[in-house]
């Protein structure tokens, strides 16, 4: 079983965050006869359904029907957003998801002003949703690169959900339900990007990861962001045809060696900087 696939619902977002690829594919959104059709390729043979890839999730206006299906049809529903959509995400909440993952750094990312505002819509959202029984995780992934509002920004949390906080691996538990993490920042691997030497190539794709875009194109992982690495379309095909391509199995088997055959994979910064994928 894969354990998470990451399920593009749009490709379409309401900001233009620095550190963002982007991409260049057609603007689209999923229908929810479509999101059905996906979903019953995907049921059984997935655990954890990240309503995300590229996109604002909150954008859609049937996210919270789609949460519901999600669980419907066995899978734990996670979402990950920039935040600024929370104020109107009641629904969403009272859908509840698994786990909804907000990247706080994409305030800073957008030169955005009044960030007291913003981190009080995130809070209200938090801890509505953690007495709901939602995990919610604030993100800082932007260590040793857009991060000079850090400090004022876990301030402005510690406002609404008072230290002493519990420490953790990569942050802290804040209270019940709530964790803030910090990460490194990474680069975005770019098919005419750097090429990275890496002797011990290894990442979790098509292992317990895969990504569906937006138009049903299964990709390896969630950092696939233009769909540079098609393996087939699920609208189409089996999930069980399309990991069993001999592109999928040479990417497979190229991990197994710890090599990246994939010409994507060797310019990946998140493998080859942060050093997170190791085996």
């Amino acid at each position: 079983m894969i354990t998470r696939c990451y399920l593009e619902i749009t490709n379409i977002c309401n900001l233009d965050c620095i550190f963002c690829p982007k991409t260049e594919r057609v603007k689209r959104t999923l229908t929810p006869e479509e999101f059905d059709r996906l979903t019953e390729r995907l049921r059984g043979e997935v655990k954890f359904l990240y309503f995300h890839l590229m996109g604002e999730p909150f954008l859609h206006k049937h996210l919270p029907h789609f949460i519901a299906v999600a669980r419907e049809k066995g899978f734990i529903p996670v979402l990950t957003t920039n935040g600024t959509l929370l104020d109107k995400a009641q629904a969403v909440i009272e859908a509840a998801p698994h786990k909804v993952q907000i990247s706080l750094h994409s305030h800073e990312g957008n030169a955005k002003d009044n960030l007291e505002g913003y981190v009080d819509s995130v809070m209200r959202f938090t801890k509505e949703a953690a007495a709901r029984g939602v995990v919610v995780v604030l993100r800082l992934w932007n260590q040793g690169g857009y991060d000079s509002t850090n400090e004022r920004l876990v301030d402005l949390v510690a406002q609404h959900l008072p230290r002493p906080w519990s420490e953790r691996y990569y942050g802290w538990r804040l209270t019940d339900n709530v964790y803030l993490e910090y990460d490194r920042m990474f680069e975005w691997p770019d098919s005419n990007g750097q090429e990275y030497a890496c002797e011990e190539a290894f990442c979790y794709a098509l292992r317990n990861q895969i990504g569906v875009l937006c138009d049903g194109t299964v990709v390896p992982c969630c950092l696939d962001h233009n769909g540079d690495i098609p393996l087939g379309n699920l609208f189409e095909q089996s999930l069980d045809e399309i990991l069993s391509s001999p592109r999928a199995k040479a990417m497979y088997d190229g991990f197994t060696r710890h090599e990246a055959v994939e010409p994507l994979c060797r310019r990946c910064g998140y493998m080859a900087v942060t050093k997170r994928f190791r085996k």
